[in-house]
């Protein structure tokens, strides 16, 4: 005879089944709730500027303002932190504010640390959310806005998918920077051991050394921008004055070319490298020569270094950035056993540094550069294959100088 069945086990299953329901939106909600937060909080930041500085424009210039139109310029600015083109004045811009992009991974990070709960289901509802705002806006600012005219069907599209991915890439890193300093979020460390069937570990360490040394660089890039802004500030200032703009849109136009600052300091490492960059055609600035073409009257262009930045001493500057890639290899060697390491881990960890080291100088200097606008901002940065190929020789170069000294004098010692 058959057992008859236990009617109380459908409701439980039933229920326990609802509570798993219940308990995965609650926890994606937190990650929807993280990205709202910060959409809301870098887009008011950015809008505020926008529309302050659209609403003082017909006092400066009788330009025809208003909230609508400060809105729009708000939106397009938003969108080109997350690389998303803004067509404007007849041309079309791709650079990249980073200023704009490290406010929303501010936000985002701030968001997430505190609102989401660290797991997979909160992240993935989050950054889904935060790639579906970014389109949403882009179609509304293309349709609906005053490009509406001007953009082609074809023109909507690119604009609509780099918003998606732009979304996508800068929402959901924002967000998993944010979990991961969340006080009970993953550790990173506890990541690694998953990727041994993958990379080994000396060259994870390697690509570890390569952040370690492109991230001095950048430092010093911003030092170097830094001297720049202080030698320069005269000529800023009296391309300021000369623009006749109120007191408040002096303020506000200072304020809107901070955001381009980081651009400048990415450029600026492409300057130590070696390289150099561009602004415009015949508009070239590197340690080796100087030759400034006739540029807008921008403020921020006044900082540019001028011929007597070129010198034979300035010919040197790459050997900063070999320097960087010492450190570098001296951080991957403190965390290696001297006994133990063999041929083969120096090659694997120079290799992580090489490669690393040139594909992040890739990724900052491609979306640093690219066109401010039209005529002499038509391309501006630097040559990013070339500044990459050069900073993985130099960087990998220096590790590997370290890391062959450190090995050969420990195999002297120890025979």
């Amino acid at each position: 005879m058959s057992a008859a069945p236990r009617s109380g086990t459908a409701p439980v299953v039933e229920q326990l089944a609802q509570g798993r329901l219940r308990e995965r939106f609650a926890l994606g909600s937190s990650g929807v709730w993280a990205a709202v937060q910060s959409i809301g909080l870098s887009y008011a930041v950015v809008a505020l500027l926008a529309v302050v500085a659209v609403l003082d424009a017909p006092s400066a210039s009788g330009a025809d303002g208003g909230l609508g139109a400060g809105v729009a310029v708000a939106t397009g600015l938003w969108l080109l932190g997350h690389g998303v083109p803004l067509s404007a004045a007849g041309a079309t811009l791709t650079v990249v504010p980073l200023g704009i992009t490290a406010l929303v991974l501010f936000t985002l990070h701030v968001a997430a640390k505190r609102s989401a709960v660290p797991t997979l289901a909160a992240w993935v509802a989050g950054t889904v959310t935060y790639a579906a705002a970014t389109a949403t806006l882009a179609i509304v600012l293309d349709v609906v806005g005053a490009t509406a005219a001007t953009s082609g069907a074809t023109d909507v599209v690119v604009q609509v998918g780099a918003a998606v991915v732009g979304g996508l890439v800068v929402g959901g890193g924002g967000i998993a920077l944010g979990m991961f300093s969340a006080p009970d979020g993953p550790l990173l460390a506890g990541l690694a051991p998953r990727m041994d069937p993958y990379l080994p570990d000396t060259l994870r360490l390697g690509m570890r050394a390569a952040v370690v040394g492109v991230a001095l660089l950048v430092g010093l890039g911003g030092l170097l921008v830094g001297v720049w802004v202080v030698l320069g500030r005269e000529t800023a200032s009296l391309v300021a004055g000369g623009l006749g703009a109120s007191g408040l849109g002096v303020v506000l136009l200072l304020l809107g070319q901070a955001v381009l600052v980081p651009n400048l300091v990415v450029w600026a490492t492409s300057w130590i490298a070696g390289p150099g960059f561009v602004v415009g055609e015949g508009g070239t600035f590197s340690a080796a020569t100087t030759e400034a073409a006739a540029l807008p009257a921008v403020p921020l262009l006044g900082v540019l270094p001028g011929e007597s930045w070129s010198t034979p001493y300035a010919a040197w500057a790459p050997v900063l950035v070999v320097a960087c890639g010492a450190v570098g290899g001296w951080f991957a060697w403190q965390r290696l056993e001297p006994s133990q390491v063999a041929w083969r881990d120096l090659v694997w960890i120079v290799t992580g540094t090489t490669l690393a080291a040139g594909a992040l100088t890739v990724v900052l200097q491609w979306v640093a550069g690219g066109s401010a606008g039209a005529g002499a901002l038509a391309v501006v940065g630097a040559d990013v294959w070339l500044t990459g190929g050069l900073v993985a020789a130099e960087v990998g170069g220096g590790a590997a100088i370290v890391l062959l000294a450190h090995h050969l004098v420990g195999r002297v010692r120890h025979p």
